[in-house]
């Protein structure tokens, strides 16, 4: 499940949500708080407003399930096939502007090979970020992602007291035979 580089190990993102602020974001997620080219990365709904949100992603493998593309839709286009709106992790009151929506795809880690291993953002539209791929423009950045190969690791046999299973195995003990008993005693006796 993870890139093999070497010296070097990359997990495939999990998970993309917004979130307020560090307090309102999920454990096991990495807040984006700063973009590329040195800007805050706190997206506001309007310039009067004091609070904003951000982007955030986990690469937590428990639950079994990977990001394998992700796209910005407008408020005006549906959903793609297979593809679900991120979660909101937000304040009492707190919204996500709607007219742009990051979707992302999650799929089964054993159903892929090829996932989103990084996103990250620019305020600049004319700056590119080497190896990842444009997302789009949402709300005054520019999202990117890096997708690439990952491998599953190879799954660990559980620990058995040998010893116990092959007792059971062994002809020397016979086990005691039972009568048979009828399934409904109650029916054998209204007869």
């Amino acid at each position: 499940m993870s890139l093999v580089i070497p010296n070097r190990e990359v997990r495939p993102i999990t998970a993309v949500a917004w979130t307020s602020n560090t307090s309102t974001c999920p454990k096991d997620f990495t807040l984006i708080s700063i973009t590329e080219d040195g800007a805050a990365a706190n997206f506001t709904r309007s310039f009067a407003m004091k609070s904003g949100y951000y982007l955030c992603y986990s690469k937590d493998l428990t639950g079994g399930m990977v990001v394998s593309d992700v796209q910005l839709i407008s408020d005006k286009d549906s959903i793609p096939h297979g593809y679900c709106y991120i979660a909101e992790h937000l304040e009492p009151k707190a919204t996500v502007s709607k007219k742009k929506r990051v979707c992302v795809r999650l799929v089964p880690i054993g159903s892929v090979d090829t996932a989103v291993l990084d996103i990250k953002l620019t305020a600049k539209s004319k700056m590119m970020l080497q190896h990842y791929t444009y997302v789009g423009d949402v709300h005054g950045y520019v999202l990117w992602c890096k997708k690439g190969p990952f491998t599953s690791p190879v799954p660990q046999a559980k620990p058995r007291r040998v010893s116990l299973d092959i007792q059971k195995l062994s002809l020397d003990q016979p086990t005691p035979l039972f009568p048979l008993k009828p399934s409904n005693p109650l029916r054998y006796l209204e007869d």
